[in-house]
Formats: C-alpha cells, sequence, structure tokens
C-alpha cells in the first residue's frame, strides 16, 4: 500500500490518499475496513482492466462514485511504481477518467458536469451563510453555495452536525478568488470527510461554473483548506481536466485477516 500526496510538490501538502494495486478485487467488507483504519479522504483500489484500469475508491464510512485526488495519486504510483507513462486510463462507475502523466505533472480529465441551478439551498444548511450567500447550484453527489467574497469562503466556520444532515450529498462553498480565478472548500462530515484539502471531483463541476460566469476555458483555482491546493483546470467539450503535482509519502506492507 501506499500513500501519496496529491494536488501537491511536497509532502505534508495536497490531498492524502492510499493506494493499492491489487490483481482482483478483495471483498467488499474487507476494502471499507481497509479505508476505515487508514482514516483518509479516500483509499483506492485498482486492478488491471482491458485498456486500462478499473478503479474504485473508499471514504472511512462507504464507497464513494467519484474522486478526483485519489485517481491521480493512482496514476503517480503506477508511473513511479509500475513504469506506466503516458495517458492512463481508469473505468469507474461514472464513467472513463484520463489522466496523462507528463514528468511530475499529472493532468486529469473528469465527465463534466453541468451545474443545476438551485432556487434555494437545502434547508438543513440554509442558515449557514447568512447575507454572504449569492447563489446556489448542485450536481449528482454535491451542494454548491456561492459566496460573495473570497474572505467569506476562507473564514466560513462549519457547522458539522448541520452538514452532516446533507448526507449523502456533500458541500462545497466557492467564491471568485483575488489571486486565482476562483476559489472553494468542500465538506462531506457524513462520509467520513469533515473538509476535504483539495477535491479534484467537485473541479468537474466548478469549471463550468465559474467558466460560464468569467468567459473563459482555463481558469485557476485554489481550495483554501489549511493544507490547500493550487489547480490549473481547462473546460473542454464534455470534459473538465485539472492538473497538479503528486508526490509519495508512504510505502507499506499492510497485514490482513485470513480469508
Amino acid at each position: 500500500m501506499f500513500q501519496v500526496d496529491a494536488f501537491a510538490d511536497q509532502v505534508f501538502a495536497g490531498n492524502p490518499a492510499a493506494v493499492l494495486v491489487l490483481d482482483d478485487w478483495l471483498p467488499d467488507r474487507l476494502m471499507q475496513s481497509i479505508a476505515e483504519e487508514n482514516n483518509l479522504a479516500e483509499t483506492a483500489f485498482l486492478r488491471p482492466a482491458q485498456g486500462g484500469w478499473d478503479i474504485r475508491w473508499f471514504t472511512p464510512v462507504h464507497e464513494a462514485e467519484f474522486c478526483g485526488h485519489a485517481t491521480v495519486a493512482a496514476a503517480h504510483i503506477l508511473c513511479t511504481e509500475r513504469g506506466i507513462a503516458g495517458d492512463i486510463a481508469f473505468f469507474t462507475r461514472v464513467g472513463e477518467l484520463r489522466v496523462r502523466a507528463s514528468g511530475k505533472d499529472y493532468q486529469l480529465h473528469m465527465p463534466r458536469f453541468e451545474p443545476e441551478i438551485m432556487e434555494e439551498p437545502p434547508r438543513e444548511v440554509a442558515h449557514l451563510f447568512g447575507d454572504e450567500r449569492i447563489g446556489q447550484f448542485k450536481n449528482f453527489e454535491n451542494v454548491f453555495i456561492e459566496l460573495a467574497r473570497e474572505e467569506a469562503v476562507r473564514s466560513f466556520v462549519p457547522d458539522v452536525a448541520a452538514i452532516t444532515r446533507l448526507f449523502p450529498m456533500g458541500l462545497a462553498i466557492t467564491a471568485a478568488g483575488a489571486e486565482a480565478d476562483f476559489v472553494s472548500r468542500y465538506f462531506a462530515p457524513g462520509a467520513g470527510i469533515p473538509e476535504d484539502p483539495v477535491t479534484g471531483s467537485t473541479h468537474a463541476t466548478l469549471v463550468p461554473y465559474w467558466a460560464g460566469k468569467l468567459g473563459k476555458s482555463r481558469l485557476s483555482a485554489v481550495q483554501c483548506s489549511a493544507r490547500g491546493g493550487r489547480l490549473v483546470c481547462e473546460l473542454e467539450d464534455g470534459w473538465v481536466s485539472v492538473s497538479g503535482h503528486a508526490v509519495t509519502f508512504m510505502r507499506a506492507e499492510i497485514f490482513l485477516p485470513a480469508m
């Protein structure tokens, strides 16, 4: 098992993910137990497939539908430990993801999930933002709240109990940025992720949203969590790409119960 800091060029930054490269899936309950033991936002499991790799992601409490940073972490391990370079295809429940590995840079290509504008935010979190809230939208797995100022995103103190009641949906907050086109933060406490340091998957919707508002297809983004992360994003026909680095923090041997 490997642990990788994704969307980072040094350890102790970006978003940590565990990666296990398997010959075939372990039992679902065992993969969930490994993820719970790791207690990271995601643990990624890979197995070889025709033309690429099947990938599944587990949070500490459930199997995730979609995860960007752990896919970048998986590509990093395939490159650095297996000598696989170039375009790497990953097959998932939400479609095909691709990572283009070039030196230390990883460009993740994700399906584009259009923002669905909401007239009002969900009642569970409507009270959290006061006069700073200026809009809301969603995709299949998250609610997004646009705030009026970058500082409102940075200073937001999450009400974990309220956000947990959104589960299985997560909550992203976003605003136009000063030194980047937009900033965001992401919370999914119901999935065992109080705050995600750097989230690839939310940008599959954030990028088309901000591209529409700003009238540009190449954007810079900052996820302003405590660890933080900076991403270069591009909007393509049907796709969103985010680029960043990754670095290995740990190579480990794990001991599983007899099966």
